[in-house]
């Protein structure tokens, strides 16, 4: 098989049968959340996100990212100069946020049974069946970005069990994610796929570059790369284009500094961080090579 032909395939989205795993996975998160008395007494919401969520999973992820989602308490970052009560926040929250994922775990568990759930220090692992796929479930409060300006970009966030607060922005990603894909001739999540499917094979050929690298790196890495570079004849071509881009722009940090995820509220490098700079450009590098492209 050659590479176009290999591409081809793996730029198609998973068929029916993973589709329908993973949207029963779903189906059954929010059946456990229905039955919880104790969620039941507040505003939650079920709903998956990530790259099942965006269509840009591949057959080999085959977990799903599902976030729990309870709106009466907020976590928020205030501009400088302000407090709570400028904003109309009271504090501290009446439910807070070990509280909720205590009561999703005791949800999780009370459906699926104990041996069927693993608490993670993000998120509970919910073990796949014959008929559904393995679950991530994240419990999330609303976030908020109050801003100067008056614009308040909402995401959502938790905290990590063993310290630290993970902030994401699952709606910016999937519009932005679905307005490249439409301006680039529905090249975009394509490329994405056939990456990730790369990234799989080198893995598995103990090509160490691909160790260190996350499906939505991967996805953000795409994001970044401009429009100019999907429509090509054929997808090989997209795919060089794209691999010869990144890999010159993340030789340096200075030509990488402003790029953002998907959602383009976060920068996808950090100054404080230049290893992952250097694990993305190792990837690229060594999926050139395996490629084979000159």
């Amino acid at each position: 098989m050659s590479w176009e032909e290999s591409f081809q395939s793996w730029g198609k989205p998973p068929g029916s049968t993973e589709q329908e795993m993973c949207d029963n996975a779903v189906r059954a998160i929010r059946k456990a959340v229905e039955s919880s008395h104790a969620l039941n007494l507040h505003n939650v919401t079920v709903f998956p996100q990530g790259s099942y969520y965006n269509r840009t999973n591949v057959r080999t992820d085959s977990d799903v990212d599902i976030c729990v989602l309870c709106s009466d308490t907020i976590f928020f970052d205030l501009p400088s100069g302000k407090t709570a009560s400028d904003f109309n926040i009271t504090v501290p929250a009446d439910y807070s946020f070990a509280e909720f994922k205590n009561d999703v775990e005791s949800a999780m568990v009370g459906h699926f049974g104990r041996d069927k759930v693993k608490r993670g220090n993000k998120a509970f692992d919910i073990h796949e069946n014959t008929y559904r796929v393995d679950a991530d479930v994240v419990p999330c409060f609303d976030y908020k970005r109050f801003q100067d300006n008056g614009l308040t970009p909402k995401g959502t966030a938790f905290n990590q069990d063993r310290g630290g607060r993970v902030i994401n922005w699952p709606d910016q990603n999937y519009r932005n994610g679905v307005g490249k894909n439409e301006a680039t001739g529905r090249r975009f999540k394509s490329v994405v796929r056939i990456l990730k499917h790369l990234r799989n094979d080198m893995d598995e050929a103990a090509i160490p570059a691909a160790k260190q690298i996350s499906s939505f790196l991967i996805e953000s890495l795409v994001w970044n790369v401009p429009n100019e570079g999907f429509g090509h004849g054929t997808l090989t071509a997209d795919v060089r284009w794209t691999l010869a881009h990144l890999f010159n722009n993340t030789m340096n940090y200075e030509d990488c500094k402003d790029w953002t995820e998907v959602n383009d509220l976060k920068y996808l490098f950090l100054a404080s961080d230049p290893r992952m700079v250097a694990q993305a450009h190792a990837f690229l590098s060594g999926a050139w090579d395996y490629v084979g492209f000159k």
